[in-house]
């Protein structure tokens, strides 16, 4: 089965996340518990999660899949941003268990000042003081593109995290298709070559969900810019250097199977998205 949808707002809480998500023919889909740039967050009791799972059960919407905030920095250096991403990080985990997702996503964080070696054990000190025996949604460590001094763009970084982690079995992975893209790895010619590299590094039992976005740059680049899915140099946005057939590819793939599929392509304007055109495109629907 297909699972696929995008990022839709929350603001009026799990039922109108529902609604727009049926809006776009989206089976699944993902939320922030709020503005992915800061902490405000509503309380649980006004998310409106009884009638949301209602009207998800009613219109065959499922699986669906929390992102973290752009804040929660678990590499960091500052004693007071790190204490931070773990007691915030804590928090969105109780959001994600109210809301009935099995997924929270976040992005592994940034040494800045520091390395590498020292951003992978401060993540894995972070991840131990917020993952216990009782937390139910896995936590995915995001795929990123490799700008600046963020951890996770190669499979090896996120595999030591995750053995550095004592309740490991609560890790999984967000595979996001610009970031693999931007960080060198070529999911345009050899998807298959990169599944087998992720299941022999990590294990494709660890890998849970998909970002699904065009890239506005050639591999390699180390720029995390997403695009509209095959979108030409007509686009306002710019061209995908990924394509459509390769996002088909892995969309129809066996790897991708059940697994929530979201889209975080571009709005064209304030008002205008691509994502239902887009989903039926990635699904093969013929009547569109």
């Amino acid at each position: 089965m297909i699972k696929i949808g995008s990022h839709v707002s929350i603001s009026g809480g799990l039922i109108k996340a529902a609604q727009e998500a049926l809006s776009y023919d989206s089976n699944t889909f993902m939320v922030y518990t709020g503005a992915p740039q800061n902490t405000k967050r509503k309380d649980i009791t006004d998310l409106k999660i009884q009638e949301g799972h209602a009207f998800m059960k009613s219109h065959n919407l499922s699986d669906i899949v929390v992102h973290a905030p752009y804040i929660v920095n678990l590499a960091s250096y500052q004693d007071d941003i790190f204490e931070l991403a773990i007691r915030f990080l804590g928090e969105e985990i109780e959001r994600t268990t109210a809301l009935g997702a099995n997924y929270i996503v976040v992005h592994p964080g940034s040494y800045t000042k520091k390395d590498l070696d020292y951003g992978i054990d401060r993540i894995a000190e972070g991840l131990n003081n917020v993952l216990d025996t009782t937390t139910k949604p896995y936590v995915l460590l995001e795929t990123m593109s490799g700008k600046g001094s963020e951890v996770g763009f190669r499979f090896e970084q996120l595999e030591r995290i995750i053995s550095k982690v004592t309740h490991n079995d609560k890790i999984g992975v967000c595979f996001d298709t610009c970031h693999t893209h931007d960080s060198g790895y070529d999911i345009v010619n050899d998807f298959d070559g990169v599944i087998n590299e992720f299941d022999k590094i990590i294990g494709l039992e660890k890998l849970k969900v998909f970002h699904l976005n065009g890239s506005l740059n050639p591999i390699g680049a180390k720029k995390d810019r997403h695009a509209n899915i095959g979108a030409d140099g007509n686009n306002p946005k710019g061209k995908d250097y990924i394509g459509f057939d390769a996002i088909y590819n892995i969309v129809h793939h066996e790897v991708a199977k059940d697994k929530p599929l979201i889209l975080e392509t571009p709005w064209i304007s304030k008002t205008q998205n691509l994502y239902k055109e887009e989903i039926h495109l990635l699904r093969g629907d013929t009547n569109e």
